[in-house]
């Protein structure tokens, strides 16, 4: 009931209409602002362009007016000195001033009254070209006198001026568009400025209004924050109190483990060992009465024997992985290096066992952690890691007693202690936890292989010892030995 009223409390995901709303006009002014930004941008654009449009035609009709005077003064020279060089300019005036009309042509397609100008600037240029033509026709006939003559005549002199005149008129027309184009863009600019102002203006208000909003859902869910906050503290210490209930149970089924197990070794070791004891003894007096009336039936009771034997063995490996006799008997160390002698003749891997001789004086509870996190270490590789070495090296630290077991296999995928279903890393991490210290399982050195490193301290939190303290069962107490333990009478282990 309480998740549904949360739920149907739940505030929408989107913002309410009024919120909305004032971005939207926002959004808006912004764009509008925008568009007379680049509308501005557009006819500054071509006021720059007009600008230059108006130089390059300054410079074009004034090259013009430099190529006819020079026409004319290249003609003067060869007047005075008759020398056929000076004629350079004048012949390649033509040419010149041809691609200067075509040139201001273009420049001043788009307004027909410097077109009607260009007109006319060429009909008087092409008259001077045609009377500098004809002066040196002239020249050549008659001689110097006759262009003096030519040259005196107000009509040669007027035809140069009016050409300087029309280069003026048509320069003073271009600047005077220039002027006129730019004064309207300025007013047209200092209007678009102002209604930008207005339009930042507006933008500003609506801003205002929508931190004002916001101001105030911030505010309010600062106070949800804090609510939820207050719940989340009250959460967090029932998940603490659940999870200090949940070590303790934790702790209490690994030792009641531990017992179960120390319980079923002792009586498999008491019980069974004593059973299959005596039925060895039995079938040993019954061999040896029929050895001589009944061959076949001593020699199907010799297998039945032998089957007894494999028997015994087997009890003798249950009750070892129940509960090991050298842990108990022996200590740590002498269990540890067992374990990796069995382990790597079984395996047939290369397994060094590191130990540090002071480990004998673990306490119990810490004795059968390190025992069992380095068996199921040692299983995990013979079945994950195909691994040729292992190395596994228990040493006495200041903050405890640090296990670390080492192989060259092919690694420990990334991810591996997080998975639900790795319950052996998960248990060897508890085991740890537990005790109060850590484990972390990572790649070796170098990213070869997998290294499991585990820290426990030297006492077990609380000081509780009693999870592996277990007192050692008179039967296993009194039979330390291996070879002691559920062995056959000597006349009964060589039957006939």
């Amino acid at each position: 009931m309480y998740f549904s009223t949360t739920l149907a409390e739940r505030p929408a995901r989107s913002l309410p209409l009024h919120k909305s709303l004032l971005c939207l006009v926002c959004v808006v002014l912004l764009v509008v602002n925008g568009v007379f930004l680049l509308r501005n941008l557009d006819d500054l654009r071509a006021a720059n362009a007009l600008q230059a449009q108006t130089a390059q035609v300054s410079d074009e009709l004034q090259y013009l007016n430099l190529l006819v005077t020079d026409a004319e003064t290249s003609l003067r020279g060869y007047f005075l000195s008759n020398d056929e060089v000076y004629l350079g300019p004048l012949r390649g005036a033509p040419q010149q001033i041809d691609a200067q009309i075509r040139a201001l042509s273009v420049l001043l397609a788009d307004n027909p009254s410097q077109t009607r100008n260009l007109a006319q600037l060429r009909t008087l240029v092409q008259r001077k070209l045609a009377l500098l033509h004809q002066s040196l026709e002239v020249f050549r006939q008659g001689g110097l006198d006759d262009i003096v003559a030519i040259a005196a005549s107000p009509d040669d002199r007027a035809q140069m001026d009016e050409i300087r005149l029309q280069v003026v008129i048509m320069t003073r027309e271009q600047n005077e568009l220039l002027m006129s184009r730019t004064a309207g863009f300025y007013q047209q600019y200092r209007h678009t400025a102002l209604f930008g102002i207005g339009i930042n203006a507006a933008a500003i208000i609506m801003l205002l209004l929508f931190y004002k909003l916001v101001e105030r859902a911030f505010v309010a869910r600062l106070d949800a924050e804090r609510a939820l906050q207050q719940t989340n503290d009250g959460l967090e210490h029932i998940v603490a109190e659940r999870t200090a209930q949940l070590s303790v149970l934790s702790r209490h089924l690994i030792r009641v483990s531990e017992e179960e197990k120390s319980r079923l070794a002792r009586e498999l070791h008491d019980e069974m060992g004593a059973n299959l004891t005596a039925i060895g003894i039995d079938l040993a007096t019954v061999i040896e009465g029929l050895r001589t009336s009944e061959p076949e039936l001593a020699d199907k009771l010799g297998r039945a024997r032998r089957t007894l034997v494999d028997t015994v063995q087997l009890k003798r490996r249950i009750i070892e992985n129940l509960r090991p006799s050298l842990l108990d008997n022996m200590g740590l160390s002498a269990a540890l290096q067992s374990y990796c002698a069995d382990y790597a003749r079984v395996t047939s891997l290369d397994c060094d066992a590191l130990i540090d001789p002071e480990a004998d004086g673990a306490g119990p509870t810490q004795a059968i952690a390190l025992f069992r996190i380095t068996q199921e270490a040692l299983n995990n590789i013979a079945k994950y890691a195909k691994a040729r070495n292992v190395i596994v090296n228990l040493t006495h630290e200041p903050e405890g007693w640090g296990l670390e077991i080492t192989d060259d296999g092919i690694g420990i995928p990334e991810g591996t202690m997080a998975r639900t279903k790795s319950h052996g890393l998960l248990g060897m991490r508890e085991r740890a936890l537990l005790l109060g210290g850590t484990l972390v399982v990572e790649r070796g050195v170098n990213g070869v292989g997998t290294c499991v490193r585990a820290l426990i301290p030297t006492a077990a939190p609380g000081g509780n010892e009693e999870a592996g303290n277990h007192s050692t069962p008179p039967a296993l107490a009194q039979n330390a030995g291996p070879e002691r333990q559920d062995s056959l009478p000597q006349g009964a282990a060589n039957p006939g």
